[in-house]
């Protein structure tokens, strides 16, 4: 048969039911829309953030950084500027600063060094002429000059030529504005100064943070590293500028990689609706394509006309999805910045950067998931033989027959398998794998399912129109499982869903209430620069309506180039018994003589393999040369609140070892009778007004109401994909009841006919919903369950290295069950209205 007549065959059938290809195709593009929409998030702020990094690490071939924010001994820098391949060394103090309420990058560096190895942080003055001339002008060396980037201009509302106030560790100095960076690109505020003048007016006299290094022409990269390493100290390490951004990137990689899945589940949901419209559509066409086929039309020709209506679907879906995602992403940027919620780049608003090899990628993904859902369809439409299908009608299945169940064991069997698997590059793709299986074997399993469950039915006495509705579904388990395809699929990753995140939500709070036993909470915002002296800690123990203060030391430090900063964290611990301290997990194990111990978080366990019973070496800054860094995992224990891990000890140990007095937190619990508001106000007031300044001090219940408020923050983004996906389920059904009446209306004719009146097919109708609803609300919350526990057991370890307390939200699943079934029933009673119109009666005449 010619191409012509199929083209007419197919356009036919989407001119005859606009609405279900409309429908279909909404449901690609809205899967599309949001996958591009959160890619294109991710990208633009993870662009914004590499170049903030930039900015501040310049463009050196390579750096040597401190692992601790106080830096390491300066005497490092003229040996590593002494290192064969070496071509030149620029040393660099990176402090943390603020001008008024403004945040500011700092860097110190000397000019002429900078001008070699990083031109781009050399201010304007150090261009306008030959960097001799300029760098030697009492301008630009003057120990009161700054250099300012663009962005940090804009935030402070000052111009060259003005004085601004910087602070940096309790440290004040006045400095002139005495230029821009024009090298300096993105939204980081960021200040250049001399070093020197920087280290002796802010305190920080024979230390930086980093060396930045340019190679010799011709020099071996892998020697020059081993010629560095080979001169380290153990507090700095090799960083390389994809060391940089690679760090920069991994702390918000799980978040946004889980975002791109639960954006995709909405375009699975949608290839299951594709698959249903399909699947219905060529059911209703049974009788016209064995006409075809005994008109000449080949089996081949079959299939290819279903494909063509699914790639037909999944280009309006997959082009109008682009469309879509282009202006969510235009809006999320505006209304919830780079970070959708989840807290990780905080502040930024970047530039939407749209991406076309992006977008041709989710415009063919869109359209690959309509195919699939048609190659199901176009198969049983092209084995079909025409003698029987002429006159067939309804399930082609024998009712007799008990649906399969090797193909759903074997995909289900094979996503349980894969949930077994470790993670690759630190992302749990076999668990995305293991639910997609899950997902494939229950819709798979859903004949089956619906004999199971309507069975106990059939043994009930039951109203005539209940019992017309049982038996048409239990001798067609297929069009049940047609039109339950959407609901179980979208039913089931919002059931999983739900309890992943009502488990995590749960297991949170539980834990602020543990890690959070006293009244109020001090915490030094600018780390060691602003730390409590003994002075200050000894003004607060003096202040009255405080029973007892514990104060803790919390810095961080850096263990791998590529890896975000652990938290090292010291504090009281009873006598090396954390028990009433720390959320422990396990029991503690017994520390050897002389042996110092240490707890490690569960994300430092997942990061870095640390188990309890075993031995680290850790760059910690001691206070005698020699002094061993080796300490003793004594156990695990639970934290929400540190995704990059972190690391606790005994404060007298680390006092002991270190030397260090400073402490950055406090824990203060209130005498009998003590007000608490004005505790706090004497708190604030017994510091010093530069440490005042940058301390926050909040009571319990605030910080945990708080924490709280950030987590649902965090999943609102969740919360509406979840809501999308639920959407299109029930369009799906919609869609289903609807294809399926029109596509009966023989039999609704027959039953006029015997005398079967109009309400009592609508109540079938009604009934039929309904049990279809209750089949589908139970597959969806069983198939939800072992979904949830896929993520709770294997995404949430392997992406944020968390584990939860398993809880289950009733009362939601109470809920979804009473409103689906309801639906259900509902959109089965609207689509009889048409089912028992007169053209039904007329129907029963046809003859073929």
């Amino acid at each position: 048969m010619n191409r012509t007549v199929l083209n007419w065959i197919g356009t036919a059938e989407l001119r005859a039911h606009p609405g279900r290809i409309l429908l279909t195709a909404s449901a690609i593009a809205i899967g599309v829309g949001l996958g591009f929409a959160v890619h294109l998030v991710n990208a633009s702020a993870l662009n914004e953030f590499s170049r903030g990094v930039q900015a501040v690490n310049g463009d050196a071939d390579l750096q040597v950084h401190s692992v601790t924010p106080r830096g390491f001994d300066e005497n490092l820098y003229p040996k590593l500027a002494r290192v064969a391949g070496i071509a030149d060394a620029s040393p660099v103090i990176e402090l943390a600063a603020q001008s008024g309420d403004v945040p500011i990058t700092l860097l110190g560096i000397d000019f002429f060094r900078a001008a070699t190895v990083t031109p781009v942080l050399l201010g304007r003055l150090a261009l306008n002429s030959s960097a001799a001339d300029s760098l030697s002008g009492t301008d630009g060396l003057s120990p009161d000059s700054i250099f300012l980037s663009r962005t940090a201009l804009a935030a402070l509302h000052k111009g060259t030529g003005d004085r601004i106030e910087v602070e940096s560790g309790g440290k004040h100095a006045l400095l002139e504005i005495a230029g821009t960076l024009p090298g300096v690109s993105g939204d980081e505020n960021l200040a250049v100064a001399d070093i020197a003048a920087a280290q002796w007016r802010l305190g920080t006299q024979g230390f930086i943070q980093r060396v930045d290094l340019k190679l010799a022409d011709g020099a071996d990269l892998g020697r020059v590293r081993a010629g560095v390493q080979s001169v380290l100290s153990p507090d700095a390490e090799i960083v390389t500028r994809q060391n940089a951004e690679t760090r920069a990137g991994t702390l918000s990689r799980a978040y946004r990689i889980n975002l791109d899945m639960l954006a995709l589940m909405a375009l699975l949901t949608g290839a299951f609706l594709a698959y249903s419209a399909q699947a219905l559509s060529v059911a209703r066409r049974h009788g016209q394509f064995a006409l075809m086929r005994v008109l000449g039309m080949r089996r081949q020709s079959v299939l290819t006309e279903v494909l063509f209506e699914g790639a037909a679907i999944g280009i309006a879906g997959g082009a109008a999805g682009v469309f879509l995602g282009w202006g969510l992403a235009a809006a999320a940027l505006r209304l919830l910045g780079g970070d959708l919620g989840g807290g990780y780049f905080s502040g930024t608003r970047p530039e939407l950067v749209f991406d076309p090899a992006a977008a041709v990628r989710f415009f063919v993904l869109g359209l690959f998931c309509a195919v699939a859902g048609s190659v199901l369809p176009a198969r049983a439409a092209a084995r079909a033989e025409p003698a029987i299908a002429i006159k067939q009608v309804g399930d082609p299945a024998d009712p007799r027959k008990r649906p399969g169940a090797v193909l759903p064991l074997v995909l289900l069997l094979a996503g349980g398998a894969a949930a077994l698997a470790p993670p690759i590059n630190d992302l749990p793709l076999f668990g995305y794998l293991s639910i997609a299986l899950l997902l494939a074997g229950g819709i798979a399993a859903m004949p089956l399912i619906a004999r199971v469950l309507l069975a106990p039915f059939r043994a009930l006495r039951l109203p005539a129109p209940v019992d017309l509705a049982l038996k048409h579904l239990w001798g067609a388990p297929g069009q049940a499982a047609i039109a339950l395809c959407g609901m179980v699929a979208s039913t089931s990753l919002m059931i999983a869903m739900a309890v992943m995140i009502w488990s995590f939500r749960n297991s949170v709070d539980a834990w602020l209430v543990q890690v959070l036993p006293s009244d109020i909470y001090l915490r030094v915002d600018s780390g060691d620069g602003d730390a409590l002296t003994l002075e200050a800690q000894q003004r607060l123990r003096e202040i009255r309506g405080i029973a007892e203060i514990r104060f803790r030391k919390n810095m961080p430090l850096w263990l791998s180039p590529e890896r975000p900063a652990v938290d090292w964290m010291a504090t009281q611990m009873n006598g090396h018994d954390p028990s009433g301290i720390l959320p422990l997990i396990g029991k503690t194990v017994a520390v050897p003589a002389g042996a110092i111990p240490v707890w490690i978080s569960e994300p430092a366990h997942w990061i870095y393999g640390y188990t309890p019973g075993q031995w680290i070496s850790v760059p910690l800054a001691v206070q005698k040369r020699g002094q061993a860094r080796k300490f003793f995992i004594a156990g695990e224990w639970r934290d929400y609140g540190r995704q990059q891990g972190a690391i606790a000890m005994d404060l007298g140990d680390y006092t002991a070892l270190t030397g260090d007095q400073l402490r950055t937190d406090a824990a203060i619990d209130l005498a009998p009778g003590a007000d608490e508001a004005r505790v706090m106000a004497d708190v604030r007031a017994a510091l010093p007004p530069a440490t005042s300044r940058n301390v926050t001090i909040a009571d319990s219940r605030a910080i945990r109401a708080v924490s709280l408020r950030i987590f649902d923050r965090s999943f609102a983004v969740t919360y509406l994909l979840e809501g999308i996906a639920i959407l299109v389920g029930l369009a799906g059904v919609a869609a289903t009841f609807s294809s399926q009446t029109l596509a009966r209306s023989k039999e609704f004719g027959m039953l006029r006919h015997v005398g079967v009146m109009r309400r009592q097919i609508i109540a079938m109708l009604a009934a039929e919903g309904a049990l279809l609803g209750i089949v589908g609300v139970a597959a969806g919350i069983g198939l939800g369950l072992a979904i949830s526990q896929v993520l709770i057991q294997v995404i949430n370890p392997q992406s944020f290295h968390w584990t939860m307390d398993i809880r289950l939200p009733l009362p939601l699943f109470v809920f979804v069950a009473v409103a689906l079934i309801a639906a259900s029933a509902g959109t089965a009673l609207i689509a009889g209205r048409k089912a028992v119109s007169r053209e039904s009666i007329l129907a029963v005449r046809e003859d073929w």
